[in-house]
């Protein structure tokens, strides 16, 4: 196997990279640090086996390095997927799975990529074919769940609390969407909490430290302060004082058995499972990203002024009708 060594032209560090650099060498090279970087994050090893599975599988129905594939190969990749029948939520995973690996080239592999191939990564995922294959939880065509609902949900998570088989996960499940919820969190974004990105001094109602915030486009994360609001931070102190000491010790917020963050997808999976519990209908059931718009909406209709930007605040509900 190839090693790449680096050299110095005019004071700058750049790569060596040979000439007859295997492409299928270099992006398998390129997978096994993506995953490495998975492992560092404190992803389980489950976790990090599926998503390897899902990554490889995707890879190779596009058929061409990462850094050539162009958004028609996405288009045909998920198209197939559609016409075999696969269900919304396998498609999505598909994109985001090779979103992911792409955002993680550029950052940590361009200069290399440019230099061996001369290749200017430019992600083939964008609003477009994204937006096209989202699924059939998509915005534009569910409403989000009505106040009611979301109530009838956190009931029903409140009360397993006592007769689950485990009382840990159980009462997690709880504290974590009711985060996504009154915070309005992306999944990816509760996931990837640590617990000292709460804090409860921060402003009048506290504040969770968002680092790894959706940024636009390729920017890369975007940190923001949101407030926890609709008495969240009682929730969450609850969480710390009784819960999260029965989770191993790590700095992970919501904690998988072994201590490490839990991944997205398994956020979307738990809350899947949850409501097959609740045993309501599937036009009852919506998606982690539907209560972030329950949250928006909500909050809007109650009056509450929202400033979009990297330092989410809030003026309180409004005084006029």
């Amino acid at each position: 196997m190839m090693e790449l060594r680096l050299r110095v032209i005019e004071g700058r560090t750049v790569p060596d990279v040979p000439v007859a650099w295997d492409p299928w060498e270099f992006q398998a090279l390129c997978v096994e640090a993506f995953v490495a970087s998975w492992q560092a994050s404190g992803f389980s090893p489950v976790t990090v086996a599926n998503d390897i599975g899902l990554l490889k599988r995707t890879l190779k129905a596009l058929g061409r390095p990462a850094w050539d594939v162009t958004p028609e190969d996405v288009d045909r990749v998920v198209g197939t997927l559609a016409v075999d029948g696969r269900a919304p939520s396998t498609r999505r995973g598909y994109v985001q799975i090779f979103k992911g690996f792409h955002r993680f080239l550029q950052a940590r592999k361009a200069a290399e990529i440019e230099a061996a191939f001369a290749v200017r990564l430019v992600c083939p995922v964008h609003e477009f074919n994204a937006s096209r294959h989202v699924g059939d939880d998509s915005p534009a065509l569910l409403p989000p769940p009505t106040p009611e609902r979301v109530e009838e949900f956190f009931a029903f998570l409140k009360a397993r609390i006592a007769t689950a088989r485990k009382y840990a996960p159980a009462a997690r499940d709880y504290a974590l969407f009711r985060t996504l919820y009154h915070a309005g969190l992306r999944s990816e974004e509760a996931s990837r909490l640590d617990r000292p990105d709460v804090h409860f001094t921060r402003g009048p109602f506290g504040k969770l430290h968002v680092r790894f915030g959706k940024g636009a486009h390729t920017s890369g994360p975007r940190p923001r302060w949101v407030p926890m609001l609709d008495r969240l931070d009682l929730v969450l102190r609850w969480f710390l004082d009784d819960v999260r000491g029965k989770f191993p010790d790590s700095p992970a917020l919501f904690a998988d058995e072994s201590g490490g963050h839990l991944h997205q997808g398994t956020v979307r999976n738990r809350l899947r499972y949850l409501m097959e519990l609740e045993g309501r209908p599937a036009a009852d059931r919506f998606s982690p990203h539907a209560l972030r718009r329950a949250c928006a909406t909500h909050n809007y209709d109650a009056g509450w002024t929202w400033w979009p930007s990297n330092r989410c605040s809030v003026t309180g509900p409004s005084a006029g009708p």
